[in-house]
């Protein structure tokens, strides 16, 4: 049986004190625990920004990637080892801006891993400019006159993309996060989980308290229908995103390996070398 000190090395995080980011390796710790894993049977991937850290804050199989490229690396050991539980995480920089491609085709693609989103609505580690995910007006050094970008919408565009998982969290709130991550992992596809995340140091809008103010948790929302994907659009419309819990679901489609008939042997045990005559082969067709 596990549990989640298992998952925790002698690295000690150096995220700023209060920031939303503890809350979030405490619930993939406590998920990665509730489901029986064991650390040599997760593989954490990050990308670069203050979420970048976490890959080296878990005791598991970690690997920090290039800025936006947390999505790519983590769907390539997914293929080479399908057995691996593998769980990408980036902040709202490296997930909506420079790696956006990745994150679309990677939900089209329903490539069977969890993205989790450390979304704080800043770039937090070049010290508090504007991300796709900043709201309007929103002060910082670089728009010192308030940002006029619109804000990425972030669960309509996985939505759109055609996810067939996607959730809400908020750090602060341990358990529906934990539970969130969960389903996600047990979600045979590709499983989207936006998380609000407050960064204390360059985001003194969007605070532990703004969010208490005006989240609404979709399981007290009468009737609604995490399997109904235009109730799911409608409702995130109309509270401007703001909601937390499981948003939409949908087991229809098959993952990216099984729609794909991938040979059951994964890569990572199959022979390190070809035979020669499969290399001459296909060499043959160059000629």
């Amino acid at each position: 049986m596990s549990n989640a000190a298992d998952f925790k090395n002698g690295i000690k995080p150096n995220w700023c004190p209060g920031c939303g980011h503890f809350g979030i390796q405490n619930a993939i710790q406590q998920a990665v625990a509730n489901a029986g894993l064991k650390p040599h049977q997760l593989s954490i991937v990050s990308g670069i920004g203050c979420s970048g850290r976490i890959s080296g804050y878990l005791y598991a199989y970690g690997f920090h990637a290039l800025h936006g490229r947390a999505l790519p690396v983590a769907q390539g050991i997914k293929m080479g080892n399908r057995d691996l539980k593998v769980i990408a995480c980036s902040g709202d920089g490296d997930a909506f801006a420079i790696g956006l491609g990745h994150t679309i085709h990677a939900i089209r693609r329903n490539m069977d891993i969890t993205y989790i989103v450390m979304d704080n609505h800043v770039y937090g580690l070049t010290k508090g400019q504007t991300s796709p995910r900043s709201d309007i007006g929103f002060q910082t050094k670089s728009t010192p006159h308030g940002a006029v970008d619109a804000p990425l919408a972030a669960l309509e565009t996985a939505l759109a993309a055609g996810a067939t998982f996607i959730a809400q969290g908020f750090s602060l709130n341990l358990a529906e996060l934990t539970a969130l991550i969960e389903q996600g992992m047990a979600h045979k596809g590709f499983a989207f989980i936006n998380v609000f995340s407050p960064c204390v140091t360059f985001n003194r809008h969007n605070t532990y308290d703004w969010y208490r103010q005006n989240i609404t948790s979709l399981s007290s929302i009468d009737g609604y229908d995490p399997g109904n994907r235009i109730q799911a659009m409608t409702t995130v419309m109309e509270h401007k995103g703001l909601v937390t819990g499981l948003v939409y679901r949908s087991d229809e489609r098959a993952d990216y390996q099984t729609a794909t008939a991938f040979a059951a042997t994964p890569l990572c045990q199959a022979a390190g070398r070809p035979e020669i005559s499969q290399l001459q082969q296909l060499l043959d067709e160059f000629r």
